[in-house]
């Protein structure tokens, strides 16, 4: 059974309200059908020594033990760029910071000296040039990492530029989770998938109003794809009442 997704954050419409600001601009740009968009923009490819800073507000992990972070954005050829110097970049990176609650963001000594994870550097299958910006094609990456086992309340998000042309268009933070499910007459409750992207989580079962134990344990496992797997024992339909739509034990007339 296919699982599903809960979003934790999802600033696709909400960005200027939501994301903390650094040194990154908040501004209109545009996304892939040169629609106007809020995004958070840098582009000092001229100047040396870049290190710039987006940090997103506290993210409650909601019992999540891995989390998934969508990010789409849009990247410059620096070599389209004239006279651009060697410095200029084409990718930045994703950084994670655990805590147990919300920290005051607004001072300088948390931007520099939190103890950040990086989850990866992040670079773009396709950059534009101002030709492409002239010709109206806009070329919009989409990327997903995920990272964890995560043990604290929540944790904040932060972006690092180190001398690209870029924008950020939008940002969607959410874990994995097996819906609960009816099968072999048991009854399985929604589920979280586990820590790891292989992890198998074991969920018990337990049969539906009318039926009883034939195979035990009942039990499924939730994959790290929010899909439910390898069933294992099952339930039957008490005497007296027979199957109906394979998930139902209904009293014979």
């Amino acid at each position: 059974t296919r699982g599903g997704e809960d979003p934790l954050l999802d600033q696709s419409r909400r960005m200027q309200r939501s994301l903390g600001l650094a040194v990154l601009m908040n501004r209109h740009g545009y996304d892939e059908n040169l629609n106007t968009i809020r995004t958070y923009q840098v582009c000092n490819v001229f100047e040396p020594s870049q290190n710039n800073w987006l940090l997103t507000t506290f993210i409650d992990r909601r019992g999540a033990q891995r989390i998934y972070v969508e990010i789409r954005f849009t990247v410059r050829d620096c070599s389209s760029i004239p006279n651009v110097p060697g410095s200029c970049k084409e990718t930045f990176n994703l950084y994670y910071y655990e805590t147990d609650s919300v920290i005051a963001t607004k001072g300088t000594a948390f931007w520099m000296e939190a103890p950040y994870l990086k989850v990866d550097t992040i670079a773009a299958d396709e950059s534009f040039s101002q030709v492409d910006f002239g010709g109206r094609l806009m070329k919009v990456n989409t990327e997903v990492r995920s990272f964890g086992p995560l043990s604290k309340n929540g944790f904040y998000l932060a972006f690092q530029d180190y001398g690209a042309c870029m924008s950020l268009l939008s940002v969607r933070v959410f874990f994995k989770k097996c819906p609960s499910v009816v099968q072999n007459f048991a009854i399985f409750p929604e589920t979280m998938t586990g820590a790891e992207s292989t992890s198998l989580v074991i969920a018990r079962g337990i049969c539906i109003p009318n039926s009883e134990e034939v195979d035990v344990p009942i039990k499924l496992y939730c994959n790290g794809d929010g899909e439910w797997m390898v069933p294992i024992g099952s339930c039957t339909c008490k005497a007296g009442f027979e199957p109906d739509n394979g998930n139902v034990c209904r009293g014979v007339p």
